[in-house]
C-alpha cells in the first residue's frame, strides 16, 4: 500500500461528511434536534441555541464506511480483529452520547445522562474491551517513549484500560465547547496516530481508521468552524475519545496519548484544578472552565481561542511524533 491510497482515504472520508451533511442538518432541524446553552455560560453563546446537534452521527458514519471500503480493498477479512475493535469502541461510545444527546434535546432534560449513568456505561465498554484484547493474547506492557524500555504492567495494565478509555472519552467530551475546537484538535491528534502507525512496524488498519477520522472531522468543519451550522454532540465527543484511547492501545503508545491528546488534557486539568480550588478555597482559578471558556470570558473572541488551540494540538501532535520517530 502505497501513500496515495492513505491521501484516497482521507478523501473518501471528507467527501461523504461533505456529501451528506447538507441532507443530514435539515434533517435534524426538522426533528428540532436543537442544542441547548446553558445559561451560565458566556452571553455570546446564547444565540447558538437551537442549532441542530448530532452531528457526530455523521462523523460515525463516514469513519465506518471509509474503514470498511478500506480495509475490504485491501483485506479478504475487512472485519479483523483490529477493525472489529476500532468500530466496536467508535460506535459503542457514540451509542452512549447519542442516548445523552437525545435525552437532552428530545426530553429536555439539559444535563441529558446523569454522571453515574454516563460512567457505567462507559465501564462497561472498556470492560468488555480488555476482555476482548485478553482473547486475543494482547500484551500487557507499557513502551516508554524514547527508549527502548517495555515495562510490563501485568494485572494492571486492565486498570490501565479502562482509566485510558473513561478517561480520553471524557476529556474529549470536555473539549467540545466551541465551534470547531474538538474538529481541528482531534483531527490533528488522530493524523499524528496514523503517521506513527504507519512507520517503523505499518499497522495498516489502525492508520486507515485514523485517516478516515481524519477525513471525516475535515469534512465536518465544513460546516461546524464558526458560525457553525451543526454541533458534533456528546454522539460525536464520546466516540472520538473512546477512538483515540483504543488506538493509543493497539498502537502501544499509551503514555504518548498523554502528550499528542496534550489539549484534551489540559483542558480536563483545568476543570479539576477549578471544582480543587473552589471546593477547597471557595475561590476560582479560572473565570470559566474548561480552559477555552476562560479566554472567551477574557475578551478573547471565539476564532481566536479555537485557533490559538488548533495550533496548540499541533504542536503536541508534532511533539509527540518527534519523540517516538526521532528520539525512539
Amino acid at each position: 500500500m502505497n501513500d496515495f491510497v492513505l491521501l484516497i482515504t482521507i478523501a473518501i472520508a471528507f467527501l461523504i461528511t461533505v456529501l451528506i451533511s447538507p441532507v443530514f442538518i435539515p434533517f435534524l432541524r426538522r426533528l428540532k434536534f436543537g442544542q441547548s446553552i446553558r445559561e451560565e455560560g458566556p452571553e455570546s453563546h446564547q444565540k447558538k441555541s437551537g442549532t441542530p446537534t448530532m452531528g457526530g452521527l455523521m462523523v460515525l458514519f463516514s469513519v465506518s464506511i471509509t474503514t470498511l471500503i478500506m480495509a475490504a480493498k485491501f483485506n479478504p477479512n475487512p472485519m479483523s480483529f483490529e477493525v472489529f475493535l476500532l468500530l466496536f469502541v467508535l460506535i459503542g461510545y457514540g451509542l452512549i452520547g447519542f442516548l445523552d444527546d437525545f435525552i437532552k434535546v428530545v426530553m429536555k432534560r439539559n444535563l441529558g445522562l446523569t454522571s453515574k449513568q454516563k460512567l457505567l456505561a462507559q465501564f462497561v465498554i472498556a470492560v468488555v474491551v480488555y476482555m476482548i484484547l485478553r482473547q486475543h493474547d494482547f500484551p500487557t506492557y507499557i513502551a516508554i517513549p524514547a527508549t527502548d524500555i517495555q515495562l510490563d504492567l501485568g494485572l494492571l495494565y486492565p486498570v490501565l484500560i479502562l482509566v485510558m478509555l473513561v478517561g480520553a472519552s471524557n476529556a474529549v467530551n470536555l473539549t467540545d465547547g466551541l465551534d470547531g475546537l474538538l474538529a481541528g484538535t482531534a483531527a490533528l491528534a488522530f493524523g499524528a496516530f496514523a503517521i506513527l502507525a504507519w512507520t517503523g512496524n505499518p499497522q495498516f488498519e489502525i492508520t486507515i481508521f485514523s485517516l478516515a477520522i481524519v477525513g471525516a472531522l475535515l469534512g465536518f468543519l465544513v460546516f461546524n468552524a464558526h458560525p457553525a451550522k451543526v454541533f458534533m454532540g456528546d454522539t460525536g465527543s464520546l466516540a472520538l475519545g473512546g477512538a483515540i484511547a483504543i488506538v493509543a492501545i493497539l498502537t502501544k503508545l499509551e503514555i504518548l496519548l498523554v502528550i499528542i491528546g496534550g489539549v484534551f488534557v489540559i483542558e480536563t486539568l483545568s476543570v479539576i484544578i477549578q471544582v480543587l480550588s473552589f471546593k477547597t478555597t471557595g475561590k476560582r482559578i479560572f473565570r470559566m472552565s474548561p480552559l477555552h471558556h476562560h479566554y472567551e470570558l477574557k475578551g478573547w473572541s471565539e476564532w481566536r481561542v479555537v485557533t490559538s488551540f488548533w495550533l496548540l494540538g499541533l504542536v503536541f501532535a508534532m511533539l509527540g511524533i518527534y519523540i517516538e520517530v526521532w528520539l525512539g
